[in-house]
């Protein structure tokens, strides 16, 4: 199928301006990016060959996907792709990090999203289709699915660059699902009515379960206080189960010594260049992304925008400015902290280029920091080494990251006792 006939069969919505897209038509990059970000979405809708129909069957990795428009009333349904057998990477994210842009914008465009409504308070006594995602949500392995939609799938392609890929998607009349075996270890808070959403969201984790499998479980109401329980917008599930575990493993850390030199870690993937300072100190945290011209969050200026935000050592009570990001990044210090069993203060800070043509989501900068604390450290006695060496790494100036940071800003201007 050529891009032609795709995009004569999609519906185009949102930004950006059509005049641009008009004159560039993907030739001449007039966005500033190295390759079209529409023409990747619709070359991966263009690479199958499936003609969708009112019936959808085949393995779900397993996944499913609650909305958050219109809450408390919102839409819920399982995604499905139109194949059979070991689907389960096209909805794992902790296997997708290093693997091409492309292969990930397919796994997303092949799962087809069937849709109902439901109010979030029905997670308290689900429904007949409730329960079915609730036990989809619980699967050890992909369920042989099928769906019946209300009418053929529609193949949307979003032009907005904040949102991670979706595939087709219509109204659900009917789902059926066979050969499902569930994960006990999931299943045994789900029935425990009288647990704490947050209590099964630690236990699981510290019993090996990844992340996202958390997170969805989650969003489809299967934690808490049983009259309590409600469905969760799976966005807003994603940032509650990192916050919720990071929250738990900073308290943890913060009962071991200190690490006994200065570290600075390193990592590159997908045009994003980390980097983190962990400091001989008690627990502190800072997270700052800046994001170059003609990058997602930056189409219209010259110049990188920087953005930040950081906790004391006893946390912070206002929901961090830089989004979603914050948490997963703070999870994934604390985490490395914890096994370790030692305590620091942490800065982590990221540039984001041009060949970053489109945002991955939230598990990307989860998964990436994972892989920067898994690298080994340089050590170094003196912060002003530690600092020096990790801005050597970036593309913004020294002087403009110092004076982003509120922790180096505080680093460098306040003498410590131990100096005398």
């Amino acid at each position: 199928m050529g891009f032609e006939k795709v995009a004569r069969s999609i519906e185009v919505v949102e930004e950006p301006p059509a005049w641009m897209c008009l004159q560039c038509r993907g030739a001449k990059l007039l966005c500033g990016k190295p390759r079209c970000p529409i023409i990747v979405k619709a070359e991966a809708i263009g690479r199958s060959d499936q003609s969708y129909s009112e019936q959808v069957s085949g393995s779900s990795p397993p996944g499913v996907f609650v909305g958050r428009i219109g809450y408390p009333k919102v839409s819920i349904g399982p995604m499905v792709p139109p194949r059979y057998g070991d689907t389960s990477i096209m909805d794992t994210p902790e296997l997708w990090l290093g693997r091409p842009l492309e292969s990930i914008v397919d796994y997303r465009y092949s799962l087809v999203r069937g849709s109902t409504a439901a109010r979030v308070e029905e997670a308290a006594d689900p429904g007949r289709t409730l329960q079915q995602l609730q036990e989809l949500s619980m699967a050890a392995r992909p369920v042989d699915s099928e769906l019946r939609l209300s009418k053929a799938p529609r193949k949307v392609l979003t032009l907005s660059e904040d949102t991670q890929p979706f595939g087709p998607s219509a109204p659900m009349e009917k789902l059926t699902t066979s050969n499902v075996v569930v994960e006990g270890k999931i299943e045994k808070p789900y029935y425990d009515r009288d647990l704490k959403a947050e209590e099964a969201i630690y236990s699981l984790y510290r019993e090996g379960i990844m992340v996202t499998r958390i997170q969805r479980a989650l969003s489809v109401g299967m934690f808490g206080e049983g009259a309590r329980r409600r469905l969760v917008p799976t966005r807003w599930g994603i940032t509650a189960v990192d916050s919720t575990i990071s929250s738990r493993l900073v308290e943890q850390v913060k009962g071991f010594q200190t690490i006994d030199e200065y570290r600075v870690y390193s990592y590159s993937v997908y045009d994003n260049q980390y980097v983190a300072v962990l400091l001989p100190q008690q627990w502190r945290f800072e997270w700052i992304e800046a994001w170059f011209p003609n990058t997602t969050w930056n189409q219209f200026t010259k110049e990188p925008y920087v953005v930040g935000d950081y906790e004391e050592y006893f946390g912070r009570r206002t929901y961090a400015k830089v989004g979603g990001c914050y948490y997963s990044t703070r999870l994934a210090v604390a985490e490395a902290l914890e096994k370790e069993r030692r305590q620091a203060a942490a800065i982590v800070l990221r540039e984001t280029y041009p060949g970053y043509i489109m945002p991955l989501g939230v598990w990307n900068v989860r998964e990436s920091i994972r892989e920067l604390m898994r690298q080994s450290p340089a050590k170094l006695e003196t912060f002003g080494e530690a600092l020096n060496l990790a801005l050597s790494k970036m593309r913004i100036s020294p002087e403009r990251w110092k004076g982003s940071s509120v922790l180096v800003s505080r680093e460098l201007s306040q003498s410590k006792i131990t100096s005398f």
